[in-house]
This record gives C-alpha cells, sequence and structure tokens, in this order.
C-alpha cells in the first residue's frame, strides 16, 4: 500500500490521508497497553501515517508523553516525518471530572510550554483549543497561537468543534489549517453550514469519530460491559433502546461490507473519505490489529451505486442520541 496525502486547507502542511488519533491509547475506552499503544504508533509510522493527533488533557500530560517515547523510539527517517496536532484547554480535576474550558492568550502559551516540553520538540505542527471558551473571544486565542507562529513554536493554526461564525472569526484573524469535528456515517452535522463554510475560505477538515468510538466498527455487541470510565458508558448512544437502534444501521451496513469483501470498519473510514480530499479521517486504532484494518480502507473504492447503498442503509440523522451527554453537548459551539 502506498499512502496518498492529503493537504490541511491553502495554507496548511501535507499530511497522510489517514491520521492516527491517539487519545484511546491514554484511557477514555478503557484499559490500554503502553508497549502496544508504541507499537501502534510505530507501525502506523511505517505504514506512511504522518499525522498524529493528541491533546494535552488525553491523560492529563500521559498521551504527550507517550507520543514522546514512540518518536523517540522510532527510525529517524520516520521520526522527521511525523507532524503532531495538539488540542489544549480542557480543565480536569485529579477525579478526572471536566471542569471547563482556558484559551486566554497567557493560558495558550502556558499549554504550549508544557506540551513541547511533555512532547520533547522544538515546535507543534498544527495548535488548537479543544474548545471555544465561551469567555475569550476567539480572535484572542487565535491571536496568541499567532504569536507562537511568529516565535516558531507552532506551524499551523488549527480550531476544534466551533461553527460557522467562529470559523470565520478565527480566519480573518490568522491563517486557519482545518477544523477538527467529529464527522461519521452517523455524524453529518458538519454537512448544513461547517462544511461550507470551510470550503469557501480553503479550510480543511480532520474528522475524528468516524467510526463513531467502536460504534459502528462492526466488533460491538450489545452485550458488551463498558467499565465506568469508559465515555462510551455514559454516551446516550451507547445506552439502551439507542444501542440497540443503532446497531441495527450496523447491521445494514454489514451487509453492504460484505458484499465488497470488506469490513464494516472499512466500509464507513472509507465513506469518508469520499466525501472529498479536504478532509482527513483520524482513526483511533489503539493496537496494531485495528490500524491494519482500518488502513484497509484506503483501498475500498466506493461508486455512485456503493455510495447510495450506504446511505441507504445508514441515513443522515438515522442515529438515535445525541453524540455527547447533554452537559458536554452545551460546550459545543459546533452545535449552537
Amino acid at each position: 500500500m502506498t499512502m496518498r496525502t492529503r493537504n490541511l486547507g491553502t495554507t496548511g502542511p501535507q499530511v497522510s490521508a489517514l491520521g492516527l488519533g491517539c487519545m484511546g491509547m491514554s484511557g477514555m475506552y478503557g484499559e490500554t497497553d503502553r508497549a502496544e499503544s508504541i507499537a501502534t504508533i510505530h507501525a502506523a509510522l511505517e505504514a506512511g501515517v504522518t499525522l498524529l493527533d493528541t491533546g494535552d488533557f488525553y491523560g492529563m500530560g500521559h498521551n504527550e508523553l507517550l507520543i514522546s517515547e514512540a518518536l523517540r523510539t522510532a527510525p529517524a527517517a520516520l521520526r522527521e516525518n511525523a507532524l503532531v496536532s495538539v488540542k489544549f484547554g480542557a480543565q480536569r480535576d485529579p477525579d478526572g471530572a471536566w471542569l471547563g474550558y482556558d484559551a486566554r492568550p497567557a493560558a495558550v502559551k502556558t499549554w504550549a510550554t508544557y506540551s513541547l516540553q511533555r512532547l520533547g520538540v522544538d515546535h507543534i505542527d498544527v495548535y488548537r483549543p479543544a474548545r471555544l471558551d465561551p469567555q475569550v473571544p476567539i480572535e484572542e486565542t487565535v491571536g496568541a497561537i499567532a504569536e507562537l507562529v511568529e516565535k516558531g513554536y507552532v506551524r499551523h493554526i488549527g480550531l476544534s468543534e466551533v461553527g460557522p461564525e467562529t470559523i470565520r472569526r478565527a480566519a480573518a484573524t490568522a491563517p486557519i489549517a482545518d477544523l477538527q469535528i467529529e464527522y461519521s456515517l452517523i455524524s453529518r452535522g458538519p454537512e448544513r453550514e461547517i462544511l461550507p463554510v470551510l470550503r469557501e475560505l480553503g479550510i480543511s477538515v480532520t474528522a475524528y469519530g468516524v467510526l463513531s468510538r467502536g460504534l459502528i466498527s462492526g466488533h460491538l455487541t450489545a452485550g458488551r460491559s463498558l467499565a465506568a470510565d469508559d465515555f462510551r458508558a455514559h454516551s446516550p448512544r451507547f445506552q439502551g433502546e439507542n444501542l440497540q437502534h443503532n446497531l441495527t444501521l450496523v447491521e445494514a451496513l454489514r451487509k453492504i461490507a460484505e458484499q465488497k469483501g470488506v469490513t464494516v470498519a472499512q466500509i464507513a473510514i472509507a465513506w469518508v473519505l469520499s466525501r472529498g480530499d479536504d478532509l482527513v479521517p483520524l482513526i483511533g486504532a489503539r493496537t496494531r490489529e485495528r490500524l491494519d484494518e482500518a488502513l484497509g480502507a484506503l483501498d475500498v473504492t466506493l461508486d455512485a451505486a456503493d455510495l447510495a447503498a450506504v446511505e441507504d442503509a445508514v441515513p443522515a440523522d438515522a442515529a438515535a442520541g445525541e453524540r455527547y451527554p447533554t452537559h458536554q453537548m452545551a460546550m459545543l459551539d459546533s452545535e449552537r
């Protein structure tokens, strides 16, 4: 397999057509294996994946330290090709509770300094606020990142989970490479207003949740037990009748995948890839086995008939339940 590439907007870097989302390697979805996580990052780099996505609050520094170790122990040629995207600003207490967001200019620079130290790098390739801080104008947050760009500590500016007005204001302040937002067969909200604005402004999408946290991976069963600290144990789409309904969508998708000789996960990822060259899916593989499966999506071609069948099986807005619990949905500027 030869890794294809895509550009992050008109001002951003060239990256692999698939990126590796590393959040799950630091909790959120149950227990993790450090050695396997590092091996998975190495395997991704060897396969030509260049974009590694993290957040300074993933494991409260754990994820950045993990990526640092993986890069430090990777062959030099692979390490040099790696680009790291970092989200910042989410506040948590020692029990893991979410406390809000801090994207004041002084905080932006402080979070960046911590991330540079933990990652062991001299610059961050793409730096973005995890959410819009309602107390801080986006111009101030982006302006602070732009100052870091001027000094060489950051290469490109990104956004995350913000809506059209915020996108326009941010882009008027400094060049924006990409917006990170949840986008999948069952999370198609960005198509209504956000994607058109991004395309007008030449801003790409790094799409997370392309398998909806495993919900449409084809590997989840209704009887699977989830640990209390697993995000999905509290996610509306994984609860009771919502889960039962959503898994019927997966079974409809499975029939199409089997007809093409691919897996459910591969056809779901291939669908996101098909939506435009300005979208880069982030795959949240935590093991080499899941990584190999996800990379296989690059070899899946969906023609017009395939796409029609997929969207007939999983229509837009067919999912039951919101993508986050109510209090977290309220923090999403992209949903307003």
